[in-house]
């Protein structure tokens, strides 16, 4: 099992939800396996695929996310935060489906055994909706909010059509004419958008804020000072290196990792950042399996498995204030996963000391036990 120092043999022993230095239950060996704190996952839309896997195609969304709920524990995450837009955008981005989300999500959460929660994405240009992003943040208890800003200011500024703009149309149920219209006013706004956004913050009081991906330090600085401490996937080194250097916790994508690079051209190469030590977690961004393929990647890599282990665990849990999770010491939360080490999978998962998920040995160890 992880330890500080790293992998040592030893019994773990689950009671009442929680860690604890001895257990009255029966004894399951899983010689081969490691056992980890449960993956934290600060923001990830994979769950778009299942709430929606074809256009027009959303319902009940508590069969969605019941789907989600397993998807996640075969990843491995314990604590997962949905990322999901309030956006100009429209569709599973608009604003009507981010409340629908977050109140399937409040009402199915006695019947989750994983603790997942609801990021909310706010374009931050729309400014007439910040009273209504309020009110869903206090009535549905929201405890993280990152601000986005996704349109397309230099084409807008030049008098250039948007790229795709049809098809965005067609997603936010508009005409072309209509969201080149809404496009353009909401940038008209940009010089408003600080001050707003930081009475909004002061207004919603103690949660998590985060700006996602600022540009450059000056942008770190303007967001960092308006109380937007977490910095959420930086598209530059000078970005981060100033969230570094103001205390701002950095987060950048598993899937970077993975990859070798940003999907998008241009980006920004995690593994760049992770070896000058500007990262403080891992997210899975649009692919769960991602955060467990990156922790291996970089332990092939050299660093060590506790601190590999740290940006997708203690780190995140860090980052939101959860000290109750991140590790395997008594007390803490029984967050628990086993991985087969040779496969690379996680084939165990339990989440506040209750079986989610069991596959491969795992499995064969119960039924044997």
């Amino acid at each position: 099992m992880l330890g500080p120092q790293g992998l040592e043999t030893r019994t773990l022993a689950l009671s009442g939800g929680r860690i604890a230095e001895t257990g009255d239950a029966r004894p399951i060996h899983v010689d081969g396996l490691w056992v980890m704190p449960g993956i934290v996952d600060l923001h990830g839309d994979g769950f778009e695929r299942s709430l929606a896997p074809r256009r027009g195609l959303v319902t009940d969304l508590s069969h969605g996310l019941a789907s989600v709920e397993l998807e996640l524990a075969a990843a491995g995450i314990t604590t997962a935060w949905l990322a999901q837009f309030w956006s100009w955008e429209g569709g599973m981005r608009g604003p009507d489906f981010a409340r629908r989300l977050a109140t399937a999500l409040h009402a199915l959460k006695p019947d989750l055994r994983l603790d997942l929660r609801l990021q909310l994405r706010l374009e931050r240009a729309m400014l007439d909706d910040y009273r209504a992003v309020a009110d869903l943040v206090r009535g549905q208890g929201i405890d993280y909010v990152v601000f986005n800003d996704h349109l397309p200011h230099e084409r807008l500024a030049s008098g250039q059509s948007p790229l795709r703009l049809a098809g965005g149309a067609l997603k936010a149920g508009r005409s072309p004419e209509a969201h080149l219209a809404l496009m353009q006013a909401l940038a008209a706004r940009r010089n408003q958008v600080p001050p707003a956004l930081g009475r909004l913050v002061q207004d919603l009081g103690p949660i998590a804020f985060g700006s996602h991906d600022d540009a450059d330090a000056e942008a770190r600085a303007l967001w960092g000072d308006l109380g937007l401490r977490i910095a959420e996937f930086p598209t530059s080194r000078s970005a981060a290196e100033a969230a570094k250097a103001r205390g701002d916790p950095v987060i950048l994508g598993a899937p970077n990792v993975v990859r070798g690079g940003s999907h998008a051209r241009g980006g920004m190469v995690a593994q760049d950042m992770l070896d000058d030590r500007l990262v403080d977690a891992l997210a899975s961004d649009y692919h769960y399996p991602s955060l467990l393929a990156a922790t291996f990647g970089l332990v092939d890599r050299g660093m060590a498995v506790a601190a590999a282990w740290a940006l997708i665990s203690d780190g995140p849990a860090r980052i939101m204030g959860l000290s109750d999770r991140g590790g395997l010491w008594p007390g803490a939360r029984a967050d628990v996963i086993l991985v087969d080490p040779i496969r690379r999978r996680v084939v165990g998962t339990f989440a506040a000391g209750r079986p989610v998920f069991a596959a491969g040995a795992f499995a064969e160890a119960l039924i044997a036990a």
